[in-house]
């Protein structure tokens, strides 16, 4: 299947050093081969944080990981658009690093937060809460790979003007219904299809169908992750040009005023 629809990645975890490829197999083996293999797939931007394990991190580790997305920033500078990582254990240099890399690159994104990946547990706590109250002053969208959606809830209801993207639909049918439930509910929350991607047919029909069009937004977690596979699934689901023309760029760029 082919498509005119322009497509954003909102979800994915670029690498300039080894160490932070989080390839499953062999490829890909370089920055210029990831990016190559998204614009392969018909993706024109992409969006998302560099990650790498770390076990009892300094914040230095943090803000070493935030200079790799810039520095690929500066590599690609009309197609990259990075996520930045902060951290639950160092809330005050957390939010720092916003107001400096806000002030310096003009980021518009934090995460994908992925707290296993950094060795904190909470995204509710009270550390982070002081994250999400600057990031909502500073209108910057959060992308969440939720443990539950109780402490997802919590936030979206303390912080009702903050743009809470959901990272993954899952693979259970259950648990997607329960998303788009979610979403439907939380006025500033919103799905990214990525990982799991449109597992179920029809899923995404059913999404739009509960919460709107305007809550689900295309991502890959791309080096893990099938872009072009993940393509494939939404463009087999029954959506009219403008449900798809939504979710392929349009609600990204709502979210974060790119054009």
């Amino acid at each position: 299947m082919e498509t005119n629809f322009e497509i954003i990645d909102a979800h994915i975890h670029p690498f300039i050093y080894e160490e932070s490829n989080t390839k499953f197999f062999d490829s890909p083996t370089s920055h210029e081969d990831f990016f190559a293999d998204l614009a392969l797939a018909g993706i024109s931007k992409s969006c998302g944080s560099v990650i790498r394990r770390l076990e009892r991190p300094s914040f230095g580790d943090i803000k070493s990981l935030n200079q790799e997305a810039i520095d690929l920033k500066n590599l690609y500078p009309d197609i990259y658009i990075p996520g930045i990582n902060v951290h639950g254990d160092f809330p005050q240099e957390s939010c720092a690093e916003i107001e400096r890399l806000y002030k310096e690159e003009n980021i518009c994104w934090i995460g994908e937060l992925v707290a296993y990946f950094m060795d904190y547990k909470n995204y509710a706590s009270e550390n982070m809460f002081q994250v999400y109250a600057l990031a909502q002053d500073l209108d910057l969208a959060v992308n969440i790979h939720p443990y539950g959606l109780d402490e997802i809830g919590k936030i979206c209801q303390n912080f009702p003007e903050l743009k809470v993207v959901l990272a993954h639909p899952t693979s259970a049918s259950v648990t997607i219904k329960e998303r788009c439930d979610f979403v439907k509910k939380h006025s500033n929350a919103y799905l990214d299809l990525s990982g799991s991607g449109v597992f179920r047919y029809g899923m995404l029909a059913h999404g739009i169908k509960t919460a709107g069009k305007h809550k689900f937004l295309f991502g890959s977690d791309y080096p893990i992750c099938n872009p072009h596979m993940m393509i494939e699934g939404i463009l087999f689901e029954r959506l009219s040009d403008d449900e798809f023309e939504a979710v392929f760029s349009g609600n990204f760029k709502a979210l974060t005023g790119i054009e």
